[in-house]
Parts: structure tokens; sequence; C-alpha cells
């Protein structure tokens, strides 16, 4: 529930609005390709585990194989990912207090702060209580996540009307297509998608402590890829399919975007 709650974040509740808009309903294309290589580094990861369970991880298996040179660059170079992160979660974080009326007199580096000083606290006081901070975030955004796709696929199957338009594969026809800005545009977005996967990883780290590992690395694994893979791409075809892309904005989340047309405003907050 961990490393699936990391991954489904910022990258998917906010970023893939402006990827949409500059790349167009093809987006799910990128996430799919992406997808495809988060399995296979999963899956290698996956091996190493059951080869030698470590609590260190691929940094302790770059140790074995690679020298203590690569462990320390691989051991930097992931806690300076996550600390760049953390900057971006938390600036997120604020943002989306923002959306509510009552913290607009608040500077957004004051929100930012008071989450990152939450975060922090509890992981000092508590290894334990981080871990049920962590599973409860992760169930919440998980629930969002399967209401709208719930809605979505109403409002599809249903041939209801959004903001005006019919749903379905005729926006994409009615609104250049595929890809309406070309390829490049696609190309383009591929790193904030790979950005959006991060934090699957965490999967391979929290199975080197667990008490069976060689049986519990395989189940987790294939959760884990089988769920992102129907959370992301299934959301990106669904938003696609919902508003035309030319709908959806930099800076504002697709979802909030989307049940706003619907005039569920209660629901987008």
């Amino acid at each position: 529930m961990i490393a699936l709650g990391g991954a489904i974040g910022t990258g998917l509740f906010l970023g893939a609005g402006g990827r949409l808009a500059s790349a167009g309903p093809g987006l799910f294309l990128v996430y799919g390709v992406c997808g495809i290589f988060v399995f296979l580094i999963l899956r290698a990861l996956g091996e190493l585990v059951l080869h030698r369970p470590s609590s260190g991880s691929f940094v302790s298996y770059a140790r074995e194989f690679f020298g203590e040179k690569a462990a320390f660059v691989a051991g930097w170079m992931y806690f300076l990912n996550w600390a760049m992160t953390g900057i971006v979660d938390t600036t997120a974080i604020a943002h989306y207090f923002h959306y509510w009326t009552a913290f607009h007199v608040i500077p957004q580096w004051a929100l930012a702060l008071s989450a990152l000083l939450v975060v922090l606290s509890m992981n000092l006081i508590s290894v334990r209580l981080f871990g049920e901070l962590e599973f409860w975030a992760a169930l919440v955004k998980v629930l969002a996540l399967v209401v709208f796709l719930v809605v979505g696929t109403v409002f599809l199957a249903g041939r209801f009307k959004v903001d005006g338009q019919q749903t379905g594969v005729s926006l994409w026809s009615s609104h250049g297509g595929l890809l309406p800005a070309g390829l490049l545009p696609l190309v383009l977005v591929t790193s904030g998608v790979v950005f959006a996967y991060a934090a699957v990883e965490l999967v391979g780290i929290a199975a080197g402590e667990a008490a069976e590992p060689e049986k519990v690395m395989p189940r987790a694994i294939n959760s884990v890829v089988f769920r992102i893979a129907v959370f992301y791409i299934g959301s990106t075809i669904l938003l696609a399919l919902l508003l035309p892309y030319t709908a959806y904005r930099e800076h504002v989340s697709p979802f909030v975007t989307f049940f706003s047309k619907i005039g569920f405003a209660g629901a987008a907050a």
C-alpha cells in the first residue's frame, strides 16, 4: 500500500493536467511504455531480493556486484532524489490548500513548511506512526481514484455530456486526433511521467525486511504493477475521453477540472 500510495501522487493528481494539455489524449501511451519499464525494474529488483534479502535494497546490491563507489553514488543519488521530491510534494500540498479560500491568506511557503514539519515530526516520534500516516494517506488517494474511475465510467457508458460536449472517442477526432501537437510533446512529457512512477521501488526496499520475502515479493510486484496500470493508464484514458485535452490546464488537477465541469465542486475539493 505504501509503494502504491507513493507512486500515485502529485505526478498524477496534479501533473497529469499539464501533460494532457501539452501532449493530448495520447498521453496514456507514454504511461503505458514507462509502465512496462517499471515492471521490468521491479522484476529485476525482485530477483535481487530473492537472491539475498537486504534492508539496504539496491544500494546493498550495488556494493556487492559493482563495489563501494557504485554503492556510494547510488545511495546519495537516491537521497538527493527524495530530498528534491520532498520539496516538490510539500509545494504541491500548499498548492492543494490554496484551492480553499480560507487558506489564501497563508503564504505558500508557510503551508509547505508546515506539511514538512508534520511529516518529519511523525517520522521522528515513531516509525510505526509514520507508517500509519503513509497507509491512510495512500488509502485516501486510492479511494479518490476509484471514485473518479467509477463516476467517469458511468458518464462514458451512459453517453452523458460533460461541459456541453459529448464524451467518447469523438472528442479525439474533433480536437486534432490522438496526437494533436505531434510526437515531440509526447517525448517531452516522458520525464514527468517517469517522475510520476517514482516510489514503486519501495516494494523492494520493504520486502528486504519481510518475514518471508520469497512469498511476499512476487505477489507484491504483480499486484502493484496491475494496480498502477489500472490507476495511471485507466485514469489518463478516461480523462481524455471525458473532456477535450484543451480543457485541462497546467498546475490544476485534471480530476478537479472534471468534477468541476460536471457540477460537483464539493467532490473536486
